[in-house]
């Protein structure tokens, strides 16, 4: 199952992705992002829990400006279930 980290402020898009059926991880510091497929953050402190530095194995998505259906159809789409 893919691992989604998003960032605590983000509560309906956490929601809405476990119900999708994806392992969600709140990121709270750096190495949270750690071992994620994907991650969503708000694109307000973009590069102050240096996510963009983190070695991930997959995206970064910004979700600034993006309802949470659509940052749920980001997700899907890179990485698929």
């Amino acid at each position: 199952m893919p691992r989604i980290g998003v960032e605590q402020s983000l509560t309906d898009v956490q929601q809405g992705l476990q119900s999708m059926g994806y392992e969600v991880v709140q990121l709270k510091q750096e190495q949270d992002a750690q071992g994620c497929d994907c991650c969503v953050i708000t694109g307000q402190d973009q590069n102050v829990m240096g996510i963009q530095d983190a070695a991930i194995r997959g995206s970064v998505i910004n979700a600034h400006g993006m309802t949470s259906e659509e940052i749920c159809r980001q997700v899907e789409e890179k990485v698929g279930q």
